[in-house]
């Protein structure tokens, strides 16, 4: 039994910067305790409207080794392997990350330290930007233990880097360093390791700096866009609005950039 906390939690300014750090499992996530901090961490920081933006990253050399192959195997002869135990244990387990990943309301970025492996490159794929050190690979290699991604990444992946790509990773289950992981779109940018952190402070104080409802409100747009009727969207984009006019912050941001227009 792990007695030290998955994750770590810091906070700078609206910024709050989440650290898996259990190296000795190379930050595994499927562990009862690591999804609980993920989802409890989610839960939090949407009661708080100070917080603007998210960084998650991993402590030690590896972003997420994906799934604890050890736990796995050791709870196969408990009863995960009965089909409808498997699946109560994906349920009421690791797929509780990518429902409370997705349903955070500020802009989460994946500071990808190392290897992202499975569910680890899943995870990644769950927050809204990734930004890879120099010394990140990627992996959607759940075909390569015979299994298939039980954590969303079918619905992820081709989303950020198109059917084509998805499917090569998936059905080759290779792994592709940051280089190749940037020409596939599935990061913005890579920076040299020492540059990592401080890159995605960067972009998330910049986000940081802008009216913190109008970027939950932004965020749920480019959410509900994904699947929702043009016409549907813009009504609840006027609706959105509707609520952000009547925002202390926009009245400051409005009479800022009146006042910049006067001079």
């Amino acid at each position: 039994m792990n007695t030290k906390p998955f994750l770590r939690l810091e906070r700078d300014g609206a910024v709050v910067i989440l650290t898996m750090d259990r190296q000795e499992t190379r930050n595994a996530l499927s562990d009862d305790d690591a999804v609980s901090a993920l989802v409890d961490a989610c839960a939090q920081i949407n009661t708080d409207l100070s917080v603007r933006a998210v960084i998650l990253t991993g402590a030690g050399d590896t972003f997420s080794s994906g799934g604890n192959l050890k736990t796995l195997r050791a709870r196969m002869g408990a009863g995960l392997g009965a089909p409808p135990h498997s699946r109560n244990a994906y349920r009421n387990g690791i797929q509780r990350v990518p429902l409370a990943l997705y349903e955070l309301e500020v802009p989460t970025i994946a500071a990808v330290n190392g290897p992202a492996l499975g569910a680890g490159n899943d995870l990644a794929c769950m927050c809204d930007i990734r930004i890879a050190s120099e010394r990140a690979s990627f992996a959607e290699s759940f075909v390569r233990l015979g299994l298939t991604a039980g954590d969303g990444g079918a619905w992820l992946l081709p989303r950020i880097v198109g059917m084509s790509r998805a499917c090569e990773l998936a059905f080759t289950g290779k792994t592709i360093d940051a280089p190749r992981a940037l020409a596939y779109g599935l990061v913005s940018e890579v920076v040299p390791p020492d540059a990592l952190l401080p890159a995605a402070l960067d972009l998330a104080r910049e986000i940081a700096r802008h009216p913190g409802h109008a970027m939950r409100l932004t965020k749920r747009l480019l959410r509900e866009g994904q699947h929702t009727r043009l016409d549907t969207l813009l009504e609840l984009s006027a609706a959105y609005q509707a609520l952000a006019h009547h925002t202390e912050e926009h009245e400051t941001a409005l009479q800022a950039a009146l006042t910049r227009l006067r001079r």
